[in-house]
């Protein structure tokens, strides 16, 4: 998109970058973002900076995009979704310069549980370089920390996730 250019956010819309239109009109294999998941509620999927979601199928009332994170989802076909990708791709490769801008942004100094006692962390205490002494890593408040789901099993919407994204 440059300035002067139109957007339109219609089911008539051309299919050009910024234009807002309905799953039924936008081919497969189009990259899109802002994704509304429940019609008239506003975008909610795909809106970082350089996030795309990518249209996979199509199939009766329902859309199949396959978001940023790798999941595919059903949406509803009168859902809304924008042409292209986000802007400002390369933000995560900017460094921040500074402790000092960090702080700016509201963003404190992180301490390491090992570095606590056992009084404020489990992995506290010890002496010298200890390890965990758990079966795994841990929360301050002794949840497992690592490799765990901590989604809901009987979230309403589970039935609409076909791919679920692949955990690192």
């Amino acid at each position: 998109m440059k300035v002067g250019d139109t957007i339109v956010s219609s089911p008539e819309a051309s299919i050009a970058s910024g234009n807002a239109l309905p799953p039924t009109k936008i081919p497969l294999g189009t990259v899109i973002h802002n994704v509304e998941i429940i019609p008239g509620n506003g975008g909610r999927l795909g809106r970082a900076a350089g996030a795309a979601a990518k249209m996979v199928a199509k199939e009766g009332r329902l859309a199949t995009p396959r978001l940023p994170s790798g999941e595919v989802r059903l949406i509803p076909q009168s859902c809304l979704a924008t042409v292209g990708r986000v802007g400002n791709i390369d933000i995560n490769s900017e460094g921040s310069g500074k402790a000092g801008s960090k702080r700016w942004l509201g963003k404190r100094p992180r301490v390491r549980g090992v570095a606590m006692n056992p009084v404020d962390h489990p992995h506290g205490g010890g002496e010298g370089k200890t390890p965990i002494g758990r079966k795994n890593p841990s929360t301050p408040w002794g949840c497992v920390a690592l490799g765990t789901r901590s989604r809901r099993k009987t979230k309403y919407s589970n039935p609409f996730i076909i791919c679920r994204r692949k955990s690192s």
